[in-house]
């Protein structure tokens, strides 16, 4: 579950008040507090991570998966925790948030950020693909594999989705990828997975 505190604050109030302990974000200038993830989220987090650190360090790539960086769309007032995000190192000396508040906000610092679904689905569906696609991030995951999401977003029959928006022309772009069908990332191309792998890290059975 999500509770929010209704009380508007700045992003600026937001970064000065955030505990070291729990995971919050804010929802145009809602604190939002993220509840503990089951364990079955924390599966399929915990393996893509360690997938695509391997296949960072496989490719030599400047790139690393940080614990608790934020994501700050350029307007408004909303900061995301993603569950997995991919910063680009060489460009964090012109993020202007980044050293006192551990905050992003230039598409060229995010090649990729990754969404697994819970009960707050609407976020990721509806005002996180908008920020993200705004801040220009070049992909975004979004992994459904409790396929709790809508049914006009993973279909129906509803199953478990993995869909992977990529920036073309300044809008997002989606492909989805069910089964054992083989996932097709554009910032890892050679990531060989299928979605049942991912689906079954987190204790689905196919």
């Amino acid at each position: 579950m999500i509770q929010a505190i209704h009380k508007l604050v700045t992003f600026e109030d937001f970064a000065a008040w955030r505990p070291d302990g729990g995971r919050y974000e804010l929802h145009d200038g809602v604190i939002v507090e993220m509840g503990q993830p089951v364990g079955d989220h924390e599966d399929v987090v915990g393996f893509l991570a360690l997938n695509i650190s391997i296949e960072i360090g496989r490719q030599k790539l400047p790139y690393f998966i940080p614990k608790t960086v934020l994501v700050k769309p350029f307007e408004g007032e909303s900061a995301y925790s993603p569950d997995i995000l991919i910063i680009n190192r060489p460009n964090l000396v012109n993020e202007p948030l980044w050293k006192k508040e551990s905050t992003v906000s230039q598409a060229i610092s995010i090649p990729l950020v990754i969404e697994v679904v819970s009960t707050n689905w609407r976020d990721d569906y509806y005002k996180k693909l908008a920020d993200y696609e705004a801040i220009g991030i070049p992909e975004y995951w979004i992994i459904d594999y409790a396929a709790i999401g809508a049914r006009k977003f993973i279909g129906n029959p509803k199953l478990p989705t993995i869909s992977i928006y990529q920036l073309i022309d300044g809008e997002y772009q989606v492909t989805q990828f069910k089964g054992d069908t083989h996932i097709v990332s554009p910032t890892f191309p050679e990531l060989n997975l299928t979605a049942e792998q991912i689906f079954q890290a987190g204790g689905v059975q196919i």
